[in-house]
Parts: C-alpha cells; structure tokens; sequence
C-alpha cells in the first residue's frame, strides 16, 4: 500500500503519486464512510483510489471486482492488503497474496474461483505459497492469453521442497475443483492451476467469444486493452454493453478486422498481441 499523507486541521488531504480521474473513499475514527469525488480538485494528478485510516495515516485499499457466476453479475468490493479476498473463508488467501507482482489499484476475480482455492485450501490441509495470481494484460508476464489476466488462475508451491510440491500438484489434480491443472512436466518448479471457464474462440484454446450483453472477467480484459489503446469502452466493469462494442468495432475497423463487434479468436488475438507486457498509457483505466 502506498502511503496517503493528511494535513491536520486542513480540509485538505496531499496525495502523491496519483494519476488523472480518482475518486476517494475516506474512512476516519471520527467519521464514518464518506466519499470525496473532488478531492484536490486544484490538482491534475488524482486516481482512483480507496484510503483506510489506521493510527493516524491514511493507507490505499484495492478495488476488487468479482464475477458472481451464480448471479450473472459482477460485483464491487474494497480491500486493504491484509484483508481476505472477497468469499474466500477463513482468511486463507489474502488480497497482497491475490495480487502478487501486480502493481494495479483495481484487481479482479470470479466467484468460481476463490470457492475453488477454499476447497483446495481445504483438501491440502496447510497453507499454499502463492507465486504469481492476478495480473492486468498490460503489465504482462504471462502468454498472451494467459488465464492470470481473467483473474482464475494461479501459480503457487514455488517456496516448497520437490517433494511437497509434486504433493500438491497430484493434491490438485486429483481434487476435481479445477477447470485445468497444468502438466507438472511444464512447471518444474511451480503448480499452475485455474478456473477457466467459457469455450475458447479460437480451436487452439485461450479466451470465448465475448459479445453485447456478456458479462465477466474475460469482458474486463477486452474493456482493458481497449482503454489501453485509446478506444474508450466508458468504463472498467466486465459488463459488455453499447461503448465495449463500439470501442470493439472502431478498433476492428483501424486494425483492418472484420467489423461485428464481437470479440471472436482474431479479435482477441490482435488485442492481446498489441496489449500485453506493454505497460499502461495515459487512456488506461487505474
């Protein structure tokens, strides 16, 4: 968490390092939740950001958006770093865990998949060391269609012997919970395991056909590249409405795609191609 500085008996608050288009959730001891769309409006720099007081400072929180796949809905919640992840039971997979490398404010997850680590949490008996989860396309570190992106995967057992390693992957891949459980000859010294879910647009495998009227993780990532690369979806919420498919078909047309407004296996190809291990631009959403 980056430190949020206030300046006592100011109606005022000094943030730093901040980029253009936040909103602020303040919590204090002496106020309960308050939300402050304009603080520092006499700077340029404000991001979107959720600040925790604790003993006097003021502590950023993540932004975690879930598909609710029960529901067919997503879903919002705030979290310090320190803090269980939405659904996860018995404070076995902290949102700092979750998060990883990742250096995003706004992180993202499906219902699915947090059930899927309490049970395996569960089956394994001891904690599980986690390496890499969450990562935003532009940040990269992964194959173009990583599962990471979609928030439903993850990599863990790194810090384990071989021996307790090879344990859980057979744990794993015998418990049933999840979609895939990658071959443990392809990670020599890591358990890749995830939640995928939705059949691949393209016959190799990778992301489905999201389209108007989708809603999901995989939607979060189209909305992402298209932001990244300045083609405006009006927002960052998984929900694949009127501008996700005009940004989609303006992007397709500039690209030289076939123009429907659907993200199919070329489309996702040429997004993630363009996207992914990049970095953000100043259209991305944060």
């Amino acid at each position: 968490m980056r430190r949020i500085e206030y300046e006592k008996g100011k109606h005022q608050y000094s943030i730093k390092k901040c980029v253009k288009g936040e909103r602020f959730f303040l919590y204090t001891r002496n106020e309960e939740s308050k939300i402050y769309p304009d603080l520092l409006s006499n700077q340029k720099r404000i991001l979107s950001y959720n600040i925790k007081s604790k003993k006097g400072g003021f502590f950023i929180m993540a932004k975690i958006l879930v598909f609710n796949n029960d529901t067919d809905r997503m879903e919002t919640y705030t979290r310090a770093e320190s803090d269980p992840m939405p659904y996860n039971t018995n404070g076995t997979l902290r949102v700092r865990e979750f998060r990883g490398s990742s250096k995003s404010n706004i992180l993202w997850t499906t219902k699915r998949t947090m059930q899927s680590w309490n049970s395996q949490r569960y089956i394994w008996g001891s904690a599980i060391p986690v390496g890499f989860a969450f990562k935003r396309p532009y940040e990269g570190g992964h194959g173009s269609q990583s599962q990471h992106y979609a928030g439903v995967a993850f990599d863990v057992g790194q810090t384990l012997s071989a021996t307790r390693r090879r344990a859980l992957w057979n744990s794993a891949n015998s418990s049933g919970v999840w979609t895939y459980v990658e071959p443990i000859s392809q990670t020599p010294t890591w358990v890749h395991w995830d939640k995928r879910f939705g059949k691949p647009a393209c016959s190799s495998g990778g992301y489905p056909l999201i389209k108007r009227g989708s809603i999901s993780t995989y939607v979060l990532i189209a909305q992402d590249d298209l932001n990244t690369l300045g083609y405006n979806t009006g927002g960052l919420d998984g929900i694949f409405g009127a501008r996700t498919q005009e940004a989609v078909r303006n992007y397709q047309q500039r690209v030289g795609l076939s123009v429907d407004g659907i993200v199919g296996c070329n489309t996702w190809r040429a997004l993630q191609e363009a996207v992914v291990g990049t970095g953000a631009t100043s259209t991305t959403i944060n």
